[in-house]
């Protein structure tokens, strides 16, 4: 039997599922590994902070997911930089503020409601691997681009099977607007089945077929659950409904959609174990903003949720397992870091080298246990939007302890201590030294930004 169709044979055998204790720690943790590590980046799309069963859902169970968490270091305080899609994805693989490469809002299918265009100018992740040596593939959601020059094979992947597009409107349909955004590479595909599905055994396919390889990979995992349209497979949600009685039906749908989530994930690890790659490979977890509340989502006991500048929008499940190297059952809520710390993170557990600007930080040595925390520093976030919002951006700055935002472009800025304030209940004064003090940062941020186009005329249709 061929090594891929024995992947496939066992990530959907119903025997055979990752076990909390898949990924455990050697005894000698600053041993250095043989070979540079594989790395596997899972980036889910519109996880709430509270809508795993480690994050402390009652009604949910989430056991894969939660496996990785046990299995290596979660941080309490990581943030998505967008609390949408394309902005986050776009500070993940070029470890730059969003708007500082084109990208400040959601890339649509039509001109007059798109808000963001790639530049040329970023050197995305793929491309600086790729030079450490690494074969780079990407499976699932892109959402940077519907066509030349900003497609993920033109921006350094070896390998893409995917969905270029945001959303789908239909999980077994596969369609946005009416266009198939279903790609393999370059080609055009029309496959049959619910896109988890699809994405998992494309992600174990490609693990299988490079893990004989002596060359480490690097495969970007971008599910687009559980992003609306909440459409889990039925037998889930009837699964749900048996176990959680009194659930209501929209949650049960949302929970189930998270759960066939988590069971991807878990074949998906597993598959890096079955193939003996998972003892030299890193793998990230995290959401790209936080849970859409009118669909079910929540986020613990944050304020608001995706598309908002409080904490429900921003901040979000994550954690790191590399047996040997990160010490497994731990957990920071000291360090602060944003997803495009994760581009230099990579780069340096790759030995990957680059001399380009980038804005993010390596957050290795805290993963590593050598660190606690990051210097302090003063981030940013953006989004830009149409719709209700008039094509203005709106935006949140922080600094320590310190949170300077602004939910719509139509809101006042509002100055919060979370240390003290935690729920971002009560607003400080106008008047106050830091709302100064961030605002200006914030000033100074949007003029360096403003000097990046955001869109191209016409980008399609």
């Amino acid at each position: 039997m061929r090594r891929r169709d024995f992947l496939k044979k066992f990530a959907f055998g119903a025997a055979l599922s990752a076990a909390p204790g898949l990924f455990e720690a050697v005894e000698t943790l600053a041993a250095e590994p043989a070979a540079k590590p594989n790395i596997v980046m899972i980036l889910v799309d519109d996880l709430g902070y509270g809508d795993l069963s480690s994050y402390g859902a009652k009604d949910l169970k989430s056991p894969h997911i939660d496996a990785l968490m046990s299995a290596g270091l979660r941080i309490d305080n990581f943030y998505a930089n967008c609390p949408v899609c394309s902005p986050t994805r776009a500070a993940l693989l070029s470890g730059r503020y969003p708007d500082m490469v084109g990208v400040p809002g959601v890339v649509r299918t039509h001109i007059e409601n798109n808000w963001g265009y790639l530049s040329e100018h970023a050197v995305l992740l793929p491309k600086v691997l790729k030079r450490a040596g690494y074969h780079t593939g990407i499976v699932g959601k892109w959402h940077l681009g519907l066509e030349s020059p900003n497609t993920p094979n033109e921006h350094g992947f070896d390998h893409f099977h995917g969905f270029l597009g945001d959303m789908m409107d239909d999980y077994y349909h596969h369609r946005r607007d009416g266009f198939n955004f279903m790609r393999l590479n370059d080609k055009e595909i029309d496959p049959e089945g619910h896109a988890t599905d699809l994405f998992t055994q494309w992600a174990i396919d490609y693990i299988g077929e490079r893990a004989g390889a002596k060359q480490p990979f690097f495969l970007y995992l971008a599910y687009n659950a559980p992003h609306t349209p909440i459409q889990p497979p039925k037998e889930w949600v009837e699964k749900v409904g048996e176990r959680e009685k009194g659930i209501s039906e929209r949650r049960a749908k949302l929970v189930a959609l998270i759960e066939h989530l988590d069971d991807g994930i878990g074949k998906v690890v597993a598959a890096l174990k079955a193939c003996g790659a998972a003892d030299n490979t890193l793998v990230i977890f995290a959401s790209d903003n936080g849970g859409q509340i009118n669909v079910g989502g929540t986020n613990g006991a944050l304020r608001a949720g995706k598309q908002d500048m409080y904490e429900g929008g921003i901040k979000a499940p994550f954690c790191a397992v590399w047996p040997g190297r990160i010490a497994a059952g731990g957990r920071n809520d000291e360090c602060f870091a944003m997803t495009m710390d994760l581009y230099p993170t990579m780069c340096e557990a790759a030995g990957a080298t680059f001399e380009h600007e980038i804005d993010g930080r390596s957050i290795l040595p805290v993963l590593l246990g050598r660190e606690r925390r990051l210097k302090e520093r003063t981030v940013f976030w953006v989004r830009r939007e149409g719709g209700q919002y008039g094509g203005r951006a709106y935006y949140a700055v922080r600094r320590g302890d310190w949170k300077l935002l602004q939910n719509s472009p139509y809101e006042a800025m509002e100055l919060y201590n979370l240390k003290d304030d935690p729920l971002e209940a009560k607003p400080l004064p106008r008047n106050h030294a830091m709302y100064r003090e961030l605002f200006a940062a914030l000033r100074r941020h949007v003029t360096a930004a403003g000097a990046v186009p955001w869109q191209k005329w016409p980008v399609r249709l």
